[in-house]
């Protein structure tokens, strides 16, 4: 089995590699990157006769077409995923090559579903499945799972914790752009747009994280989840940057303009404050409170079973690159094994088998922490 992995020297990018090296199907994996330098890497990926460091931009279609041609699947780790998950995937289309991302940006994936790649997909016989990372990944998968231990599911409530540690490169880019502007949430079973950023509530998470302040973010799954689970009236996706100064920081951003994308004209020189901002925040956290080297999911379902009520939560807490990167890995092994078989543009929750995804997921060392409660009136 031979992958592309677009990003591959990148964090994510990484996290994916290093579970695919481990993998007894795989022959190479390609790490593509824009910046191919070998002091990026990890030593284990160095030093693997498995991966090979190549460089790639996303802007060129024609070298990625050729490049995707001689591999069995593509993963797209290159973000931010609402620029560069449409290139990607149509190139791999093209190619007639199986593609993969963990794009967490609901813009690529509303296209993606909406223009013409998934019936140039379906044509092709050719599976793009996107989202495939932590949020959205994992967590829809979980999603699935319990819906099928459901006769109805009535609400969904997804969210996630980062703290600023683990962030770099163009993590940072999403984690700005994703407050922006209207962005969707499914309410009272309709997809509506409310404004990113807002409706802050406290939710706990497992240790070291605690009690973080979650607001709308704008992630793909309101877009994705009900076309898969019928009859559900919320999905809800919120999240959290921590520690809490950074997500304070960042509405205080918004709200005098410094995310504008509007261009300025400052002494005779045209710039973008959002351009300008993005790039501050290198340097911004740099003798500051980061948090501890940790992210956390939080899934909720609410639904009916035999007459009663009955709540699932999930709860999960651990480092981001494998986090999201081992996902994505299992995706493509069970895609060459030929467990995903649905064609065309498709979300993690319509396409992955949950007791598949999950046992390997826990045999790679992954802890889940769930609980289940059932409500019902007083029988005797």
């Amino acid at each position: 089995m031979r992958v592309f992995l677009l990003g591959g020297a990148g964090g994510m990018g990484q996290g994916v590699a290093r579970d695919l090296i481990k993998q007894e199907p795989i022959r190479n994996v390609a790490l593509g990157d824009l910046y191919p330098d070998p002091e990026r890497l990890s030593p284990k990926l160095r030093n693997s006769e498995k991966a090979t460091l190549v460089k790639m931009d996303v802007n060129d279609h024609s070298g990625m077409v050729n490049a995707f041609k001689e591999v069995d699947v593509v993963i797209n780790c290159a973000g931010p995923f609402y620029k560069t998950a449409v290139p990607v995937a149509r190139a791999a289309v093209e190619a007639r090559v199986n593609y993969i991302d963990i794009c967490d940006d609901y813009e690529g994936t509303e296209i993606l579903f909406n223009s013409d790649i998934d019936k140039m997909a379906k044509d092709a016989s050719i599976t793009v499945l996107t989202g495939m990372g932590s949020d959205p990944g994992t967590n829809n998968v979980l999603v699935k799972w319990y819906a099928d231990r459901l006769d109805q599911v009535e609400e969904i409530y997804l969210y996630w914790v980062v703290a600023i540690a683990e962030l770099s490169g163009a993590a940072w880019d999403h984690s700005l752009h994703m407050t922006l502007g209207e962005i969707p949430q499914y309410i009272n079973g309709e997809l509506v747009h409310v404004e990113g950023g807002t409706d802050v509530v406290a939710e706990e998470f497992l240790d070291p994280l605690g009690t973080c302040h979650v607001r709308y973010v704008g992630h793909p799954q309101p877009l994705t989840i009900p076309r898969y689970i019928k009859g559900v009236k919320n999905v809800i996706i919120k999240g959290a940057l921590i520690p809490l100064w950074v997500d304070e920081l960042i509405k205080e951003q918004k709200d005098t303009g410094f995310l504008s994308k509007e261009p300025k004209e400052i002494n005779g020189t045209t710039i973008i404050p959002y351009d300008v901002t993005l790039k501050l925040w290198e340097k911004i956290p740099e003798g500051r409170d980061k948090g501890p080297q940790a992210s956390g999911l939080k899934v909720i379902v609410k639904g009916e079973r035999d007459g009663k009520k009955v709540t699932y939560t999930a709860d999960m807490v651990g480092r981001m690159a494998p986090g999201t990167g081992i996902p994505a890995s299992i995706a493509a092994l069970m895609m060459n094994e030929g467990s995903v078989t649905e064609k065309g543009v498709v979300a993690p929750e319509g396409c992955i088998d949950p007791d598949k995804f999950l046992g390997a997921f826990l045999k790679r060392g992954a802890r889940i922490h769930q609980t289940e409660k059932i409500s019902s009136m007083f029988e005797i």
